[in-house]
């Protein structure tokens, strides 16, 4: 299918370092199916990180770098997939400040991230403009590409719906500029984290996606399993042991089944199913972690994905915005050489 006519998707990842297996299996895996079907943009989002970390920016560039690294290795593909760098395209901003023209600041009041964050971050300042109008911000990321649809979970929608009912106001006053995105609902399995909780670089509970061998046998040997088990002999109960939610994601329905029945009736060990799904798991993550490994090898890789999807990105922003400035009349031909 020619890109020109393909429909356009879009999503973004907040950089924080290393990729792991909450966010691959929650997003990144979905994404990479994607490209396949649509024209793709992804997008580290380095402005939005901003928001929360204003105060200490030392981090942002190393973990850009480190997110982007990972997602090639996860199976974006430059050929298939636009992959940039959000603040290197500067028509980010300008949709930005154009849209906090039209939006109402009760729309942006209500959505309910702003005071749960700020509940929730207590330790941050966060009463700034740039936390409480990242949602706009994100509206601009998705439509400055005339995004057709968003990856989300069903928990998410209520934040495209904000970036629609923008649209929505947009073009009723201006015109047909931009087509309402429609949230494209994705299967996005719960992972655990190593103690049972939500995977998450908060709680320290991570696998990254592209760790060692050693590295995950490791991890593996701390996971959580059934707490009522107390003896090899006991039977277990694989609905609320971690290790069997992780053969859920990387084991064939085969093994599945055969460690479901093997722990309910006592004949698998919880030391002897560790064993087993660290050697499923290395096998199954082995390709990404090769690819990362030869990313390490030359960062050049990432560096140059990244200017080439920088430039195919403006490309398309510009033409947006080519678009916004003559619906609004702020458009001045006569200026330019």
């Amino acid at each position: 299918m020619n890109p020109s006519t393909q429909q356009h998707v879009l999503s973004g990842l907040r950089p924080t370092g290393r990729i792991h297996l909450g966010n691959y299996f929650g997003a990144i895996k979905n994404w990479v199916e994607l490209q396949e079907r649509y024209r793709t943009y992804c997008f580290i989002a380095d402005w939005h990180a901003l928001t929360t970390d204003y105060s200490d920016t030392s981090k942002v560039r190393q973990a850009t770098f480190e997110a982007a690294a990972d997602l090639i290795a996860a199976g974006l593909d430059p050929e298939r997939c636009v992959l940039f760098v959000q603040s290197e395209v500067k028509e980010h901003a300008e949709l930005h400040l154009l849209l906090s023209m039209v939006t109402p600041l009760p729309w942006l009041e209500r959505v309910p991230t702003f005071k749960d964050q700020q509940a929730h971050l207590q330790e941050k300042e966060l009463n700034t403009y740039g936390f409480f109008g990242y949602p706009l911000l994100q509206t601009a990321d998705i439509i400055i590409y005339r995004a057709n649809y968003v990856p989300v979970g069903e928990d998410q929608a209520s934040h495209l719906e904000l970036s629609r009912e923008i649209v929505r106001r947009f073009n009723n006053f201006y015109g047909e500029v931009f087509p309402e995105p429609q949230p494209l609902f994705t299967a996005t399995p719960k992972v655990p984290g190593l103690d049972g909780r939500k995977m998450s670089k908060s709680y320290g509970n991570t696998i990254p996606l592209t760790a060692s061998a050693d590295d995950i046998k490791s991890l593996v040997s701390t996971m959580f399993t059934d707490p009522n088990r107390v003896r090899r002999s006991d039977p277990g109960n694989p609905d609320i042991c971690n290790l069997f939610q992780f053969h859920k994601l990387f084991s064939d329905d085969e093994t599945v089944a055969r460690v479901d029945h093997e722990c309910r009736t006592a004949q698998i060990g919880c030391v002897q199913d560790k064993k087993l799904l660290t050697e499923i798991m290395v096998e199954k993550l082995g390709p990404m972690r090769a690819r990362r490994e030869e990313i390490d090898r030359d960062a050049s890789i990432v560096w140059d994905t990244l200017r080439a999807g920088n430039e195919k990105a403006r490309e398309r922003a510009a033409e947006t915005l080519a678009l916004v400035r003559d619906a609004m009349k702020i458009d001045y031909p006569e200026l330019r050489a």
